[in-house]
């Protein structure tokens, strides 16, 4: 008769082939555990790094320096000390008339240029994604073109269209028995929304469409069939299904526009009367910093002006999120 086999202490009969291939495994996962996140360090460092370099540091030097002011002694002779203000660079900033005025300026700019940018990029991309459209590849290349020539020639291109006895424009109005002055008070706000339309339509176009080809065809197929045009399916189909890049485009519209700098300063030098050098917040900034010398002051306004870009896009998020909601 063959004997039983031999029982281990602690391991039930019958499960000793079971447990102990099983108790192995935990041992053998925990290096593969530890690879993986060595793997995702390695790969997440250099953002950290980068973000910390370009971002984080700046912005802390500027808070540093908005701290401090520099201040003669005597009669000037003595040189300049620097001097801790506390929070007197942001009063400073604050009750300048100047800067508070900037702010006016650009929400002005923003009511007029974010409604004809944003409707006019979401016709183009309807009208292009429309079943009518033909060559839309040309189409696309084609809007998206005056994005790809920089800011600065664009502003130079179109100072030229404005300029009279340069401006063919001028030339064609003229012949026509009328007469327009860009940089009149009047004008010169569309004649700068005009300049940023120009640039960034074709932008958020391709954007738009982008998003109109993931809308299910099936979806449009059928409301078609229903009996829906093509303006009911742009308005009640396809537009409410591209709430999230709508949302995302203003976002980055308000935050870009409170920016703006290049336009106002180009106008101010061809000699527009109602472009002084503290137009908008950044030529305030631009001005503190390198024309007065006052650093203290120039980062005091640009983390008002950062504090006023955050909140911008906390306000436009939630707006956004409802209006998702409610679509």
């Amino acid at each position: 008769m063959a004997a039983p086999p031999a029982r281990t202490a602690g391991w039930p009969a019958g499960q000793r082939g079971s447990a102990g291939p099983d108790a192995a495994r935990p041992s053998a996962a925990v290096p593969l555990r530890r690879g993986q996140r060595r793997a995702a360090a390695l790969l997440i460092t250099p953002f950290f790094v980068l973000f910390g370099a370009v971002m984080v540091a700046p912005i802390g030097y500027a808070l540093w320096m908005s701290l401090f002011q520099e201040r003669s002694s005597g009669l000037g002779f003595g040189g300049t000390r620097r001097v801790f203000a506390g929070l007197g660079n942001y009063t400073a900033a604050l009750s300048d008339a100047s800067f508070r005025d900037s702010f006016l300026h650009i929400a002005l700019y923003c009511a007029l240029y974010i409604p004809v940018m944003i409707g006019s990029s979401l016709a183009l991309a309807l009208l292009v994604d429309s079943a009518l459209a033909r060559a839309k590849r040309f189409f696309q290349l084609a809007l998206f073109l005056p994005h790809a020539i920089p800011g600065l020639i664009a502003s130079i291109i179109w100072i030229y269209l404005y300029t009279p006895g340069l401006s063919p424009v001028l030339d064609w109005i003229q012949s026509a028995g009328g007469s327009w002055d860009f940089y009149a008070n009047d004008h010169v706000l569309l004649s700068m929304v005009n300049l940023s339309a120009w640039q960034w339509t074709g932008y958020n176009m391709v954007i738009f469409y982008a998003a109109l080809q993931a809308v299910p065809r099936e979806v449009i197929e059928a409301a078609v069939v229903d009996g829906a045009g093509h303006l009911r399916t742009a308005v009640r189909i396809k537009i409410p299904m591209i709430t999230s890049a709508i949302v995302m485009t203003v976002l980055f519209t308000c935050v870009g526009a409170i920016q703006l700098f290049t336009e106002p300063k180009l106008l101010n030098q061809r000699g527009a009367p109602s472009i002084d050098t503290a137009w908008s917040p950044t030529l305030f900034i631009w001005k503190a910093g390198f024309v007065q010398h006052d650093y203290g002051l120039a980062a005091a306004a640009s983390l008002l002006l950062a504090a006023l870009g955050i909140a911008l896009s906390f306000v436009v998020t939630r707006l956004g999120n409802r209006w998702k909601a409610a679509v």
